[in-house]
């Protein structure tokens, strides 16, 4: 049957081409048309295999070479062509092998008078000139003069036919030739002159898309350089601000304010960023490397032309996704587990990292009774150390507490018993009242109220900049022999007054020890100061804050204020009042209306600001030490604000193509004032936050030799809550390097060593001389018999890893709740405590964090691509992390799951990577067999319980690709070269929710270290959903949830997926969350060809169309005077010399092109 009609069509097409029988090519044309009208696009994509393109196309090129052309025939012919031509990608090239290109441009030129027989000509010609190489044929052929011929000043008459010679247009000079042909012949004056006459004259925007498509001509004129020249030399610029500022809440103007946008960001004059040089103002030499070359200062050799010489590309190529070219498919890549990358006798020194595995524990022989009196005397003399247990020590009340950690008097609760209850329910009551004012009102008065309600006397005193930033909040640089002095005693004294007027309990964090670990951190620029914030601590909000609503129109109302501080400079003040780069102080404090700013502390990152006007500020972020890129991490200082004055800060020189900022997400603030009175501290804030391209051009070496690259603005409005205040504004929220010491330590001292086995050890040395430290935790054993000691030293062990990205701080809040969650007393860490051995590794970039950085170590190279060939002197920390990993696997003690924590940019939720062959090759379009590929399925189980546990936590956004670009990624190297198939980086959202419990939040620390705990839930749940569980530990989770062991087995089992390794195999991935990223501002369509289907579909319908009066299909007439009815404003003040390849008849056809020379 199918050959039959295979043979039918065949035989139809070749009568098609070889008949001259007017009736009998009517008759196929029908039958085609009949055929192809009907279902799906199958059908045509069918003909065109079967050679229906050329047979149409050969039947245009004889039928238009006959004497008098029978335009009987070639109408219904066109509109087939249009048809298939649309589903033909080479339908192009096809029609000028067959030199139809020519025959419809002689059939064009000779019905300039025809309006029904030109439209169909232009029909056709927007087909050709949808493959890009064919377009430059056309305007070889003169196309463009032809267009421009059609194409009028306003007019209600032949609206049909301008709409289409002006997609037409537009549709050509997306070839560069085409472009720079019509900047030569002065067209960019006439386009913009038609665009002027018809916006002034179509007032109730009739005619959009013709206004449109000459829009779009513009646009794409000014991807070539000499296009934007011209464009600006014809006051481009200024007409189009001018014509749009009155429609911006227009909604039918929206295709048109969409393309102005356009091409203001493309035109607007590419600058180089106000610095000396791209790279870091922050230099460190390499220990044993030769001395760096100084900065380069920018020039504008550094950015090339955006390519006038580029070789055209075809539209109609296919799209081949970079995520699958990425995908690593060689099986020996996938499978082969490499050798050591060192001498095997090296490995013997992490010995020394596992004192756990050899420890003799003889001082177990102690009491019950020494027990008692060693938590009391903990108790008694840390005060600053809640018990772990308690909800309220930790800031969170009965309802808000998500960990179950045992209340002071009650019965103890686990975490476990919350699986019962499905996801978390914790914050779901913000969600139900409006957004929290996060700062209320406070009388500027110099006396406020604590928490307690009682007065503090005269914060204004207190918050004077030299009293906190010069005096109180120092630390003095000090050499290592003087690392255990004390600071001076003005300082200590200042600090000590103020703790004492203003007390504060936050959990696992003391002033003093931090001011004592500050001392001995070490920094590339010897910071002297410390950031409030991080000395005193930070009290999260009640509740989690939701997600910012975006604006409507935000974006582009950034944008023409960048166009309005181009094209009216009149109140810019461009004064630079901060700058890493300039020795001494660059403002004068007694500077009314004018911020401060500093960024001179651990963790700090802003290089200069800029004083645009009264309120507005440009930020310029320090590049990662040693690297001329990665600007995304600021944490900064600013004050001498005004009260309830909205501030503008525009971050401009920011990398990312797209960022949360666009979708909800809000940078963090601290102020002192709301700390000193008791109030929330770090909070999220700022409106009218964008993120967009702007106009500031990328280095060639920022961009590993990419050229015509630009920056991304991030701007933001903020309304501080007092005047005079102190303020800090950061990324997310901050946690420094001298935190983590601080916070490990007070650890160490809040557990009963006689239970929880907490050990610090020094991985190594960074390259700054900064400790990194590896943490260990398990139970102690019951007692020093040798069964005891056996099922100590056998315990599993767990690796888990921060903080290898300093920008992610959010990674550190996860793990701290890991860490809180380990060391208490809650009965589920207990068990884990009692099953596994923790090896954590809390921060694998000090240096990194401590300086500011985003990405990278000292080097300037990003840790988490080092994992293949680590290097001892280059890469300490990695290498001496995959050292301990190889120390576990050689003694056969690899981690059932290795975890590092990062953060994520650019996607919500919280979410797992992982590593399977399986997937990746399925992704990857190659055949699966699972007789040739084994693979152990256990890796997805976790994150599946995890999706039912936390609940910030989803298994829709996981992936476990392994993709060639990851190949020295923690994840992957640990998974290949360890054999750990559960190795995983978990990456969670700067941002928040959109899914669960917690859709429309954003995250606080609350509940990143939430999900810590939950990560920690999850580890013990995997082990009793393994088929090694012992019955032990099933009964003691059993008790724990007051259930039997069935019951608990059956609850296990129906709280995720099935264990079933068929089903497993059979379970893919699902589609991952689609995030429009999309860095231009409401983007309009072009115009998707298959418009013409539609107006093809409507002319079929009309067999004889006369002279419109109003434009034609979409287009409804418009109700205006009189006068306009009937009379084309085609004056000869538009008209200039043209071709004289037109015929005679074109006579009343105006002509829009002009040959004078730029406005």
């Amino acid at each position: 049957m199918a050959e039959q009609e295979a043979s039918g069509l065949q035989v139809l097409l070749h009568t098609l081409q070889s008949t001259s029988d007017r009736e009998s090519i009517l008759a196929i044309l029908q039958v085609l048309g009949d055929l192809l009208s009907v279902g799906t696009d199958r059908r045509i994509h069918y003909m065109i295999s079967k050679g229906g393109s050329e047979a149409l196309l050969q039947t245009l090129v004889d039928t238009a070479r006959t004497s008098s052309p029978d335009y009987g025939i070639l109408l219904p012919l066109f509109r087939l062509l249009v048809k298939v031509g649309l589903r033909d990608k080479k339908f192009g090239q096809k029609a000028l092998e067959l030199e139809a290109l020519d025959v419809t441009l002689t059939l064009a030129r000779k019905n300039l008078s025809h309006s029904q027989n030109l439209l169909h000509c232009l029909w056709a010609l927007r087909v050709f000139a949808s493959r890009v190489t064919t377009g430059a044929i056309l305007g070889i052929n003169g196309a463009l003069e032809l267009l421009f011929k059609v194409i009028t000043p306003y007019t209600r008459k032949h609206t049909r036919i301008i709409r289409a010679a002006a997609e037409v247009l537009a549709a050509l000079l997306k070839s560069k030739s085409n472009s720079r042909r019509a900047v030569n012949r002065g067209y960019v004056t006439s386009l913009l002159r038609l665009h002027q006459d018809w916006h002034s004259h179509d007032t109730v925007n009739t005619y959009v898309q013709i206004r449109q498509a000459l829009l779009l001509c513009l646009k794409h004129i000014a991807t070539i350089r000499s296009g934007r020249e011209a464009f600006l030399s014809c006051q481009g610029m200024e007409i189009l601000f001018s014509t749009t500022q009155n429609h911006l809440d227009d909604k039918s103007m929206e295709p048109i304010i969409s393309v102005v946008l356009q091409i203001l960001r493309q035109c607007y004059p590419k600058s180089l960023l106000p610095l000396l040089t791209a790279s870091s103002a922050y230099a460190f030499r390499i220990p044993g490397s030769i001395t760096s070359e100084p900065p380069r200062v920018l020039t504008e050799e550094d950015f090339e032309d955006d390519g006038d010489e580029e070789v055209d590309r075809d539209s109609d190529s296919e799209d081949v996704k970079e995520e699958d070219n990425d995908l690593e498919t060689d099986m020996n890549k996938l499978s082969s587990k490499p050798g050591l990358d060192r001498p095997e006798e090296e490995l013997k020194q992490y010995e020394a990292m596992c004192l756990e595995l050899s420890y003799s524990f003889e001082e177990l022989e102690s009491t019950l009774e020494e027990d008692l009196n060693f938590e009391g005397t903990q108790r008694a003399n840390h005060h600053h150390i809640p018990a772990a247990a308690s909800p309220k020590q930790h800031g969170l009340n009965k309802d808000q507490s998500c960990w179950g950690l045992e209340r002071e008097d009650t019965v103890q609760t686990s975490l476990l018993s919350m699986v019962k209850m499905g996801r978390s329910t914790v914050h779901l009551a913000s969600k139900k009242t409006p957004a929290m004012k996060t700062y209320p009102k406070v009388p500027c008065s110099r006396l406020g109220i604590d928490s307690s309600g009682n007065e503090i006397p005269d914060i204004q005193a207190v918050l004077k900049e030299d009293v906190w930033d010069i005096d109180a909040i120092s630390c003095r640089r000090m050499s290592a022999s003087l690392a255990n002095s004390t600071m001076p005693t003005e300082s200590v004294e200042v600090i000590d007054k103020v703790l004492q007027t203003h007390p504060k309990d936050i959990p696992f964090h003391d002033p003093h020890l931090y001011m004592a670990k500050s001392r001995r951190t070490r920094s590339v620029p010897d910071f002297k100061m410390m950031a409030f914030p991080d000395l005193w601590g930070h009290h999260p909000p009640p509740s989690a804050q939701s997600m910012l609503e975006r604006k409507c129109g935000v974006q582009r109302i950034k944008i023409f204020e960048d166009v309005r501080r181009l094209i009216q400079p009149s109140d810019v003040i461009n004064k630079v009042v901060f700058s890493l780069d300039e020795p001494g102080p660059l403002q004068d404090t007694s500077a009314p209306h004018c911020l401060r700013f500093f960024s001179k502390f651990e963790s700090g990152n802003l290089r200069k600001a800029i004083q645009v006007r009264e309120f507005e500020y440009d930020l310029l972020l320090n590049a990662d030490v040693n690297s001329p890129q990665h600007q995304q991490w600021f944490y900064f200082k600013v004050s001498g604000m005004r009260a309830a004055v909205p501030y503008c800060f525009n971050v401009i020189n920011c990398e990312k193509l797209n960022s949360q900022f666009n979708y909800g997400m809000q940078p963090t603030m601290y102020s002192v004032k709301e700390a000193l009175l008791g109030r929330s501290t770090w909070v999220r804030t700022g409106c009218e936050i964008c993120y967009y391209k702007n106009h500031y051009c990328r280095s060639a070496a920022a961009t590993g030799g990419a050229s015509g690259k630009c920056y991304y603005t991030l701007t933001f409005a903020v309304t501080f809550p007092h005047s005079e205040d102190v303020c800090y504004l950061a990324y997310h929220y901050p946690y420094t390097y001298t935190a983590l010491m601080t916070h490990l330590d007070i650890l160490e001292k809040s557990i009963n060593p006689k239970q929880v086995y907490f050990r610090q050890d020094v991985l190594c040395q960074t390259l700054g001389g900064n400790p990194c430290p590896l943490v260990t935790i398990t139970a102690m054993p019951e007692s020093n018999s040798t069964d005891h000691l056996e099922q100590f030293r056998q315990r599993p062990y767990q690796v888990i890893t921060a903080r290898v990205h300093p920008g992610e701080s959010n990674a550190s809040w996860v793990m701290k709740g890991a860490l809180e969650f380990l060391v208490s007393s809650d009965p589920v860490a207990r068990l884990l405590r009692e099953n596994f051995i923790f090896k954590i590794i809390p921060m694998l970039n000090p240096d990194g964090v401590i300086n500011g950085n985003h990405r990278c170590s000292l080097r300037g190279e990003d840790l988490n691509r080092q994992w293949l060939l680590p290097s001892a002197h280059l890469q300490p920390t990695i290498y001496h992390a995959k050292g301990l990993l190889y120390y576990l696997s050689s003694i056969g003690r690899s981690p059932v799951v290795f975890c590092d924590f990062h953060g994520h940019s650019q996607k919500k939720n919280v979410f797992f990577y992982g590593c399977s062959i399986k997937e990746t090759l399925w992704q990857a379009g190659c055949p699966v067999s699972t007789s040739t590929v084994l693979e152990d399925v256990s890796y997805r189980i976790l994150p599946k319980i995890l999706d039912k546990l936390a609940p910030a936590f989803t298994m829709g956004s996981c992936s476990f690709l392994v993709e060639k670009s990851r190949a020295s990624t923690a994840r992957v190297v640990v998974w290949r070269e360890m054999g750990v198939s559960r190795s995983y980086t978990m990456e969670s959202s700067y941002c928040g929710c959109n899914q669960g419990p917690y859709k429309g939040l954003q995250f606080g620390t609350r509940e990143l270290e939430e999900m810590g705990a939950m990560f920690c839930l999850g580890l013990l749940i995997l082990e009793l959903k393994s088929v090694s569980c012992s019955h032990q530990l099933l009964t003691r989770a059993a008790t724990l949830l007051n259930v039997e062991e069935e019951a608990l087995d059956h609850h296990l089992q129906s709280s995720s997926s099935s264990n079933n390794i068929a089903t497993e195999l059979d379970d893919e991935p699902p589609c991952l969350e689609e995030i429009d990223y999309n860095t231009d501002s409401s983007l309009g369509q072009e115009g998707s060809l298959f418009e013409l289907d539609r107006q093809i579909r409507e002319c079929a319908f009309n067999k004889e169309e006369g002279e419109e009066d109003e434009g034609a299909g979409q287009e409804e007439k418009p109700s205006q005077s009189p006068e306009l009815h009937g009379k084309s404003r085609a004056s000869n003040h538009w008209t200039s010399s043209c071709d004289s390849t037109s015929p005679s008849s074109e006579t009343h056809i105006v002509r829009a092109r002009t040959k004078s020379r730029p406005m």
